[in-house]
């Protein structure tokens, strides 16, 4: 695991300013505190901070060919580079290291831009031919390992695992795009490949970007997709038995390392599966760790004690305060762009006590999403089932006021809150899926931006981010719908970006073998009755799991990764909440009503309602701005891209 960063002059061969790249690559070094170097050629310069798991002793970067024509710098892992290295030699290629990395500029000599299809693994690379003069830029298929790029106008383009590389060269503008600041209060993240700023872009999960200089910039080449054909005819029995299979060889290849290795044991049912499947594999006891809660309603300690004793691993517990709120600024200068998923503190946590043990760790996630465990999958195939039985052209005025005067009761289980299911009616399925899974409903959107802000936005809705995505998905059965859209949304914006910043910020290395693309490939050809059943999510999971785990593991309720901010916004924030929301720094943007803001702040107070998720969403967006856009300064209203426009 590292971080890569880098300058590439897309007209000429201007010198490169070796200064600025190292400055560039020195904002990464928590990604790489092991090696670190640079290589700088007319037009041209590559950095990388390494995070030494695999051939320690030869596997430095920046790294070249046998001539010294291609040169790679990796974030991440070739899990099957011990399967591809015999058949590039048996081609005729040399290799001088045993690196994964090493295998990846062979490959480009040998397929061209059509490596990345032969690399299993999470990875994003920056490969540069100087015989062909192109930059190869790419992204691993699920989008676990990050990677950002900017065209300035000065022609030169940059790029970084993280965006505080690409502001450390001084030339990206920090101007925000308004799209993004819709699709963070919609979703609590910046859908890829926007980012908050509006001249830098994500590349998205299963792209490449071939860059040749002289030419101008192109669009990104998707190489892969996953396509939910739901046409295997695999029996439940047969199902447990290849699932084992492949649990067993996703998990093997994770564990090649040089350096400690452990997991992640939250007590759930995904890490409870992965650590019992490396039980199995390993000759020695897995390290475990696991972060427990003070406040019993979040805490599932025991759950994972269970397994751990079941496996016999080297368990660690450390308990987090219910009041473990003092990451605020750290998590915003974490994250580069704004981000709201309060689980992001007790993540950062679990990645603190893990490295003290480990430099690897293995994670269940990437579950939820690929076996249907999400409590909101059942709860949409139940509206799924409403809406088919009466067609949207009735549904829509009917439920449509419904909805509207239906009072909101936040207090009620969902399938009980009316108000919730008759908006839900009115919709569309993947508009009602995107309302369900908003951090912000559109009608609270409206309310909570100015409307100046909304003329910025030109009637752009991130409901679009859906929109998109699921004219490609290529099915619409409901289940399979829904699982696409969260492996393109909340598994690569939030989960992935979650885990990624966490624990690259203590320099561990997270690896995840429920998200690798065969298997997801496999249980996408699935029939949906193997993963979801009346009630019951992760069918198929839990009955194979059930002779290496306790039932009281598999069969009890999903309790999540939370953190009580509904207290704390009550009690020890109250008036940290008051002064981000209400202060200054929001009120400058101009891009907020102020009467909602005061609206939000006062009925959260007086327990008339709970605004935990919005208030959560406005206090880390004001870090945001103080500590990355401000760099800690007061600052005049937030500086609009100027070619922010709809898409």
């Amino acid at each position: 695991m590292c971080g890569i960063t880098g300058i590439f002059d897309t007209r000429g061969t201007r010198d490169i300013d070796r200064a600025v790249l190292q400055r560039m690559n020195d904002a990464q070094f928590h990604r790489g505190p092991d090696e670190g170097s640079v290589h700088v050629e007319p037009g041209l310069g590559l950095g990388h901070r390494r995070l030494s798991i695999i051939d320690i002793a030869t596997g430095q970067q920046p790294l070249f060919n046998e001539d010294g024509s291609v040169v790679v710098v990796f974030n991440g892992e070739i899990y099957n580079y011990q399967q591809l290295i015999p058949e590039l030699q048996a081609a005729g290629h040399t290799f001088r290291t045993k690196s994964d990395t090493e295998v990846i500029v062979h490959a480009w000599e040998q397929w061209g831009e059509a490596c990345v299809e032969r690399f299993r693994g999470m990875f994003a690379f920056a490969l540069w031919d100087r015989g062909r003069q192109t930059l190869f830029l790419a992204r691993d298929r699920l989008g676990v390992k990050p990677l950002y790029y900017a065209l300035l106008d000065d022609g030169r383009l940059l790029f970084g695992s993280e965006l505080k590389s690409l502001l450390a060269d001084g030339g990206l503008k920090r101007d925000l795009d308004p799209l993004a600041v819709e699709e963070y209060f919609a979703l609590g993240y910046v859908a890829e490949p926007r980012t908050i700023f509006g001249q830098a872009r994500k590349l998205p999960p299963a792209h490449t970007l071939a860059i040749r200089r002289g030419a101008p910039l192109p669009e990104p080449r998707e190489y892969w997709d996953v396509r939910f054909t739901l046409d295997n005819p695999i029996a439940l029995d047969e199902a447990c038995a290849e699932l084992q299979h492949r649990l067993q060889e996703s998990v093997r290849l994770r564990m090649i390392a040089e350096v400690p290795l452990g997991a992640f044991l939250s007590g759930g049912v995904d890490s409870s599966a992965v650590v019992a499947t490396m039980a199995g594999l390993s000759a020695e006891p897995v390290n475990t760790c696991s972060i427990a809660f003070d406040d019993p309603k979040y805490n599932e300690s025991e759950f994972a004690q269970k397994v751990a004793s079941r496996y016999r691993t080297n368990h660690r517990v450390e308990t987090v305060k219910s009041d473990d709120f003092d990451l605020i600024d750290t998590l915003a200068t974490l994250y580069d762009e704004p981000y709201a998923d309060s689980s992001a503190i007790p993540t950062y946590r679990v990645c603190q006590l893990a490295r003290k043990h480990v430099t690897v760790a293995l994670s269940g996630d990437g579950g939820d999403e690929n076996f249907a465990g999400y409590r909101r999958y059942r709860l949409h195939l139940m509206e799924e089932r409403l809406r088919s039985a009466l067609p949207l052209s009735v549904r829509q005025p009917v439920f449509g006021l419904l909805g509207r005067v239906y009072p909101k009761a936040d207090w009620a289980p969902r399938v009980l809150r009316a108000k919730t299911t008759f908006e839900g009616m009115a919709r569309t399925s993947v508009e009602a899926y995107f309302h369900s899974v908003s951090l912000l409903r559109g009608p609270m959107r409206a309310q909570l931006f100015s409307p100046a802000f909304k003329a910025l936005l030109g009637g752009y809705d991130a409901r679009q981010v859906f929109e998109r995505h699921a004219a490609r998905a290529g099915t619409d059965d409901p289940l399979a719908l829904v699982q696409y859209l969260d492996l393109k949304t909340y598994l690569v914006g939030d989960i992935n970006t979650k885990v990624d910043r966490a624990s690259m910020a203590h320099s561990l290395e997270v690896r995840e073998p429920l998200m690798d693309h065969p298997l997801v490939e496999w249980l996408a050809t699935l029939p949906n009755h193997l993963k979801v059943r009346g009630h019951e999510g992760k069918v198929l999971l839990k009955k194979a799991m059930e002779p290496l785990l306790p039932h009281d593991v598999l069969y009890r309720p999903k309790m999540g990764f939370a953190v009580p901010l509904e207290r704390w916004f009550r009690g020890p924030l109250k008036q940290r909440v008051k002064d981000a929301v209400l202060g200054e720094r929001l009120a400058a943007t101009g891009w907020f009503d102020r009467k909602y803001l005061e609206h939000l702040v006062h009925a959260h107070h007086s327990g008339v309602r709970d605004y935990s998720a919005p208030l959560w969403s406005l206090l880390m967006f004001d870090a945001f701005l103080r500590q990355v856009v401000d760099g800690g300064k007061a600052a005049p209203a937030a500086r609009v891209h100027e070619e922010a426009t709809p898409a």
